[in-house]
């Protein structure tokens, strides 16, 4: 059996190398029967499949699992424009909406809408989280370091852990080298601390450390502390590099909400469990931030401009590929069939398609019509289309392989085929050939 620690090294370095932005969602995971029905599509299509002879270059590779990686995400974005998450009320998704954005950012997280989740929040907000900064000594860069030539430790108690690190230092390493080299050092080892060596307008250069989390978490009113008091090498570059120095004390969040005092170790929490809450910048005294939900018409817009965008950036990536896999171009066509297919409707409603296949939006004509007495009726066509691209993104997503270059090697026996059901997964094998 593979050890796993190597299937995990092979795992990351797969998501990393192919979709590094990638992020799960609610809308990643599946029920039994959905799974049992995606396994049912792949029988049903491999029943009458020929069999193929496949392009197994790295950029085909690269191609395909990007290919369904991008449907992956234009699919994600119709299902997320559904308050249900079904195709039934499809562009029905409430969303809310902040008075200042510059202060305060709002989403909501409830899931089926109801009339009693329409409360409004409103915010005062007197000060924002912040982290703890330690700025250390600032020196001549260029000079020798003015300790001496040895093996020294230092170590820093951050996030309830005690960590500790050790180098070297020589007789030719400067003031810049160490600084340096310790920047690496802490960057490298993950503890929630990033080191960055900083300069000041005299050309001194000094390190300075910062913590990624922010408030007060303890009764020290620090979140890390940097010492070599009790190291088990040579001790004396903490003092004389300043990495105790705190120059930014953490502190909590203070706002009102609905006139009620609050406090938050971070600036980004959730409230009721239906609000996501980020807080961007201070209120002045006796001003206040409502948030709070979109009238229909507005949030229709919203999700429409949504869609659009998802849309356009998935031919915009399968555009980018033409040149190297001509059978891209067969997708974009088959897209472009689809809006054509929908262009009356939409183009009543501003939505007009390009020159490139991507898609163009007026946002004044389309509030203009979601204004209209007859705007449900012009709302049947764009679901329409929502409808017909998710269809169709859940099929590229299934066999990314029909939009390769592969060559027909022999057809099945009419009437004596046989369901091969892993033929579709093809492209998750050369994403491992290399690795077997």
């Amino acid at each position: 059996m593979a050890d796993l620690s190597v299937l995990n090294n092979i795992y990351n370095q797969i998501n990393t190398t192919y979709n590094p932005m990638r992020t799960n969602t609610k809308y990643d995971t599946h029920k039994k029967s959905e799974l049992r029905g995606v396994y049912n599509s792949i029988v049903e299509k491999s029943k009458d499949a020929p069999l193929f002879l496949l392009d197994d270059s790295k950029e085909t590779k690269d191609y395909v699992v990007d290919l369904k990686e991008n449907s992956r995400n234009l699919k994600n974005t119709i299902a997320s424009l559904s308050q249900s998450g079904s195709t039934d009320d499809i562009l029905s998704k409430k969303t809310i909406a902040s008075s200042d954005d510059s202060k305060v950012r709002a989403n909501y997280l409830g899931g089926d809408f109801e009339e009693g989740d329409a409360s409004e929040l409103t915010l005062s907000i007197k000060q924002l989280a912040g982290e703890q900064q330690n700025t250390g000594r600032f020196l001549p860069p260029d000079e020798r370091i003015g300790l001496d030539s040895d093996t020294y430790s230092f170590d820093v108690h951050s996030r309830d852990m005690d960590y500790e690190f050790q180098f070297n230092i020589s007789d030719t390493d400067t003031n810049k080298n160490i600084q340096d080299k310790l920047e690496r050092l802490i960057n490298r080892s993950n503890i929630g601390i990033k080191a960055e060596v900083i300069q000041n307008g005299e050309g001194m250069t000094s390190l300075s450390l910062t913590s990624e989390d922010m408030g007060v978490r303890n009764d020290e009113g620090v979140l890390f502390n940097v010492s070599d008091n009790r190291t088990s090498k040579a001790s004396g570059v903490v003092e004389y590099l300043g990495l105790s120095n705190v120059s930014l004390e953490p502190k909590n969040a203070e706002f009102t909400l609905n006139g009620v005092d609050r406090v938050a170790t971070g600036n980004h929490f959730t409230v009721d469990g239906k609000y996501d809450i980020e807080l961007k910048a201070p209120t002045t005294e006796g001003e206040s931030v409502t948030v709070g939900f979109k009238t229909d018409y507005e949030s229709l817009a919203e999700n429409i401009e949504k869609l659009i965008g998802g849309y356009n950036d998935f031919i915009e990536k399968a555009n980018s590929y033409v040149e190297k896999q001509p059978n891209s171009k067969t997708l974009i066509n088959e897209m472009r069939s689809i809006t054509t297919k929908f262009s009356k409707g939409l183009e009543d409603l501003g939505v007009s398609l390009t020159p490139d296949s991507t898609i163009a939006l007026d946002p004044e004509k389309l509030r203009k019509e979601l204004n209209s007495p007859d705007a449900l009726k012009k709302l049947e066509t764009i679901k329409d289309f929502a409808n017909t691209v998710l269809k169709k993104t859940s099929e590229v997503a299934l066999d990314p392989m029909q939009y390769t270059r592969r060559r027909i090697v022999e057809y099945k026996n009419p009437g004596h085929n046989f369901s091969a059901p892993y033929v579709t997964s093809n492209y998750s094998g050369m994403m491992f050939s290399g690795y077997c």
